[in-house]
């Protein structure tokens, strides 16, 4: 195979530009005895002869001029590749992989990949959801650059291989049936639902956190359903099957209650509000790259608008949602 030097074809095309080695030489900055001898040694490396004397000049051969037409559509990729290079360099450009739980997902990552598809638009964000503790999994082996997790089961701030951001206390609100005696009750606390049926995971983040609040709370939640997706909590609780905490990021995630049933009475908890704390990783070192900084901007901002709506809406009374 012909041996194609860029920057000997670059001297063929000035000199095919310019018309001569001298104007050539001078338009390179090279000398002109330079010009050929390079123009020399691209003609030996392609087996081709590229000049020929024509009078006092040179002129370029078929041959010249048939690798100058291959040579511009090298020269036009190059271009596209320094353009999508720089691009790549300023975080304008590129693929970023996040790995983010259910719930962050259409509360901060989808709102942050619109605004970058808004701001950005050469900038990819390829979204994988996993849980708390298998996102860094991900992370560590390289699978995902951005990891979205719950600080109780992220790795310590300490931990060498990872930078972490803290990026949204998300309050933790209580579903009761929409016709419980204490759904309308005036400063409810988590304590006066003690006695009450609970629906939380068998396993997991969520089932230490529920465990967890309560414990806070002065009590040992009774598990009376084990369900771990939002969707058969909620019809759970509208079939008047129990109580349980559900992160404000769920709802703005849009769940609603399925099916037909008695509805939902969804209450904040002002005197003992309990809060899960969302986190975001990257491997430490990588969290400058400009690509992964931009993504990680987008989904601070996500953040902080989901926690404005949250501070709007608390205000402390039923929220009944009626089943469709």
């Amino acid at each position: 195979m012909a041996d194609w030097d860029i920057k000997k074809l670059r001297i063929l095309r000035t000199l095919q530009d310019l018309g001569t080695v001298t104007a050539t030489a001078e338009a390179l900055h090279m000398t002109p005895s330079a010009v050929s001898q390079q123009l020399t040694g691209l003609a030996k490396s392609l087996g081709v002869t590229l000049l020929e004397a024509h009078g006092r000049r040179v002129r370029l051969t078929g041959a010249a001029h048939l690798v100058l037409r291959h040579a511009e559509a090298v020269f036009a990729q190059l271009e596209r590749a320094d353009a999508d290079l720089l691009g790549y360099l300023q975080g304008e450009a590129g693929t970023v992989r996040v790995g983010a739980f259910s719930t962050a997902i259409p509360a901060l990552v989808v709102p942050a990949v619109q605004e970058l598809r808004r701001t950005h638009p050469g900038l990819a964000v390829a979204v994988r959801e996993a849980e708390a503790e298998a996102a860094y999994e991900l992370l560590a082996e390289g699978s995902v650059d951005l990891a979205l997790s719950l600080a109780a089961h992220a790795p310590t701030p300490r931990d060498p291989k990872f930078s972490r951001v803290s990026l949204l206390a998300d309050p933790l609100d209580v579903a009761l049936p929409a016709g419980h005696p204490l759904a309308a009750e005036p400063g409810l606390r988590l304590a006066d639902l003690a006695g009450e049926p609970w629906i939380f995971g068998s396993s997991g983040p969520w089932s230490q956190i529920t465990t967890t609040a309560c414990e806070n709370a002065g009590f040992v939640p009774e598990q009376a359903h084990a369900a771990a997706d939002w969707s058969a909590i909620w019809a759970m609780v509208a079939a008047g099957m129990g109580v349980a905490l559900v992160p404000r990021m769920a709802m703005a995630g849009g769940l609603r209650a399925p099916g037909r049933g008695s509805g939902v009475a969804l209450r904040v908890l002002h005197a003992d509000q309990p809060r899960r704390h969302v986190v975001a990783a990257a491997r430490r070192g990588s969290e400058g790259a400009p690509g992964l900084a931009r993504v990680l901007a987008a989904l601070r901002q996500a953040a902080a608008r989901q926690a404005a709506v949250g501070r709007a809406g608390g205000d402390g009374g039923p929220a009944t949602f009626q089943s469709d």
